[in-house]
């Protein structure tokens, strides 16, 4: 997960980037199920060039960030905001070795966990998402399902349905919601999701 490779993927254009999607549908469906609302804070990890930031300003989210390893992603999601851009606290940096500045209300991970293939980097995520978050915030990830591809970008992923996910991220962490989502690629190739949201106790 360097920044090198990722930068080159935005580099190669919006069509080889698989995990694309104009909206973020899945992301407010869950978000408005669990009652999310414009006090709450909220940090996308991986967020990238990914247009849930722009929906969570035109909802008036008072505190967003967006970490990301590759400055082109977010530059990206930048220029596309224009001025609202400045009211988004732009993070480049792995999220393993991040060090949060504050706790957060809504944690989201659309498709950076499942390239966590290996348990101590799985490990070192929970410290970071336990350094992030409070107890009654919301964690949403998203992953490649069971019946999922592979690989991704030229990396391997590890897959997961919802009661993995759970027992990774541990007791401190209750699953409220799940589903099971396919998302179409530029190319339209079709990549079953599962998707589960969570609260911590």
């Amino acid at each position: 997960m360097t920044a090198a490779h990722w930068d080159q993927t935005y580099a190669q254009g919006e069509a080889t980037r698989s995990w694309y999607q104009s909206r973020a549908a899945v992301s407010l469906r869950l978000f408005d199920e669990l009652g999310v609302h414009a006090e709450h804070s909220v940090i996308d990890v991986g967020g990238g060039a990914s247009p849930l930031v722009d929906e969570l300003v035109a909802r008036g989210h008072g505190r967003l960030c967006v970490l990301d390893v590759s400055g082109a992603g977010l530059r990206i999601a930048r220029d596309r905001l224009g001025a609202a851009a400045e009211r988004v606290e732009w993070v480049t940096a792995d999220v393993l070795a991040w060090r949060p500045t504050g706790p957060f209300d809504v944690w989201h991970d659309r498709a950076a966990f499942h390239f966590l293939t290996e348990a101590g980097d799985r490990a070192r995520y929970r410290r970071v998402l336990a350094a992030a978050t409070k107890p009654d915030a919301v964690a949403v990830l998203a992953t490649f399902a069971p019946d999922g591809p592979s690989t991704c970008s030229g990396l391997p992923v590890a897959r997961w349905d919802a009661a993995g996910l759970a027992a990774e991220l541990g007791p401190e962490w209750t699953l409220v919601s799940q589903a099971q989502v396919e998302h179409t690629t530029p190319s339209a190739a079709v990549q079953p999701f599962t998707w589960a949201a969570f609260r911590r106790v």
